[in-house]
């Protein structure tokens, strides 16, 4: 209690207040607008925190990420357009609740539960943190080597793109990790005779070009909805809050599916978000009037997102492993800070992570202040086409990715990495997995040689102890389940 009441003492700074509130409101926007996303959009602010003190920084991209969770529902309520893919499951019943003149009711329940489960999530990692931390200050190189395995295998495994595409996507992010100087020998590896390349491939650059350019080029192309948003007023949200006892079950079960998998590499708020609605479906008496427009079909799915937004920092501060695509941003904006990542991090700068963890909590009052009175504000938002935003995100990511390092080479980098991208989207080979292959790739690397050195090149030191043991075995249960599964179907198949 008294590092986090240390920690509020941080985050009530005027210029770390400022930049939360700074962030609630830019991710609440990038929610509202559909087709941009959380990722695009701390890509893009990327460069813009680098002269900014490390505490400040991570507070605000961490508050463009959950708040982009916040704003996801009202698109996703008042068009039918998710505004990000955790608020997909929002649609079915958010819209046609709308669609019967209930609009203020589905946004209230939507913003009521985002913040239960938000807040539930920061208890979840004020409790569960410490807890992990102690537990990992005994990891030793060949421990740390078994949890970034078992991250990268995760993250090519859990995100749903199927296991081989996973694979080959977290391969050729390790290969791009791999470009530049040799950390132990300096020597230059896969720099192709290009003098830039030789400090390696901005994380900067790769995100912006695999996230922003080809979610403008996607949106540039799809049809764009001719439909105009259902009006709604603050009024009407506030009427409808005696209507709210009914989803306080289905808010903690939400919560609690979202404070599980947010930790877990690879999950993250969207599928949280439709095991929650599945959960809740199946605990009903009635779950065919799921999809009809159901408050509890609301509540459920934006308590999840929301809770695992939060407890998604978990892993990522305290072992260093980022479990989702915006973790692994977050994760190299510390590293360029010439912060590590890890089990140390608590320990040597607690004011950053204590800090940060009260900044979600006055980030989430932020947010449900923000959307209750401008509820008007943020309808008309999602009626303005997208087209005109789009010049405007291509002019910011390459004046962001020019101010990193004043080169004209990491413009042509990022242009690169965002028609390789877009090819990767066309043939359903999800991006995600190669910017965790990127971030963490290096860093296997590190500690594999590490581990190497110290048992003078024993490959058995990498399993000489229960934990790495257990944690091997996990990536190995990974790595088998899609070939388990695959038979099994194929078993349960009727012999032609």
């Amino acid at each position: 209690m008294t590092e986090l009441i240390s920690g509020f003492a941080t985050a009530l700074h005027p210029i770390n207040l400022i930049y939360c509130l700074a962030g609630v409101v830019l991710g609440n926007i990038v929610g509202v607008l559909p087709g941009i996303g959380a990722i695009a959009a701390i890509s893009i602010l990327l460069p813009l925190t680098f002269n900014l003190e490390p505490t400040t920084a991570v507070i605000m991209l961490a508050g463009v990420y959950y708040g982009a969770e916040y704003g996801g529902s009202i698109a996703s309520i008042l068009l039918n357009l998710p505004g990000t893919a955790s608020n997909a499951i929002t649609t079915l019943d958010g819209y046609p609740l709308a669609r019967r003149g209930e609009a203020g009711l589905a946004l209230l329940t939507a913003q009521v539960s985002s913040f239960a489960g938000g807040t539930l999530g920061i208890v979840a990692m004020v409790v569960f943190s410490p807890l992990i931390v102690s537990f990992s200050l005994s990891f030793g190189p060949a421990e740390y080597f078994a949890t970034l395995l078992l991250g990268l295998v995760a993250g090519a495994s859990v995100i749903g793109c199927g296991p081989l595409k996973g694979i080959a996507m977290v391969s050729i992010g390790m290969l791009f990790g791999t470009v530049g100087l040799d950390l132990n020998s300096g020597l230059p590896r896969y720099d192709l005779g290009i003098p830039n390349l030789l400090d390696g491939l901005s994380i900067v650059a790769v995100a912006m070009g695999l996230f922003g350019i080809p979610e403008v080029i996607a949106n540039i192309r799809a049809c764009q909805s001719a439909e105009k948003p259902i009006a709604v007023n603050a009024r009407a949200m506030f009427s409808a809050f005696r209507k709210l006892g009914v989803i306080i079950p289905s808010v903690f079960r939400g919560a609690a599916v979202g404070g599980t998998l947010g930790p877990l590499p690879g999950a993250g708020p969207t599928i949280a978000s439709f095991l929650a609605y599945s959960l809740e479906r199946s605990t009903t008496r009635n779950p065919e009037e799921f999809g009809t427009g159901r408050i509890n079909g609301v509540a459920a799915p934006e308590a999840a997102n929301n809770a695992a937004a939060q407890t998604a920092f978990i892993p990522t501060m305290t072992l260093g492993i980022p479990g989702t695509p915006t973790m692994a941003i977050i994760l190299g904006a510390l590293m360029i800070h010439g912060i590590s990542p890890g089990p140390q991090l608590v320990g040597e700068h607690p004011d950053l992570f204590w800090g940060l963890v009260a900044s979600f909590w006055l980030g989430n009052v932020f947010l449900i202040m923000l959307n209750v009175p401008l509820i008007g504000f943020w309808a008309k938002l999602v009626s303005v086409p997208r087209r005109f935003f789009f010049p405007v995100i291509i002019a910011l990511v390459c004046t962001g990715v020019f101010g990193v390092s004043n080169s004209s080479f990491d413009i042509w980098l990022v242009l690169g990495m965002g028609g390789l991208g877009y090819i990767f989207r066309c043939y359903g080979f999800p991006p995600a997995p190669l910017l965790i292959g990127f971030v963490l790739g290096p860093m296997v690397e590190e500690y594999l040689r590490r581990a190497l050195m110290i048992s003078g090149g024993d490959y058995t030191y990498l399993v000489s102890s229960p934990t790495s043991i257990t944690i091997h075995c996990l990536t190995a249960a990974l790595l088998a389940w899609p070939c388990l599964r695959a038979a099994k179907t194929r078993l349960a198949q009727p012999a032609s």
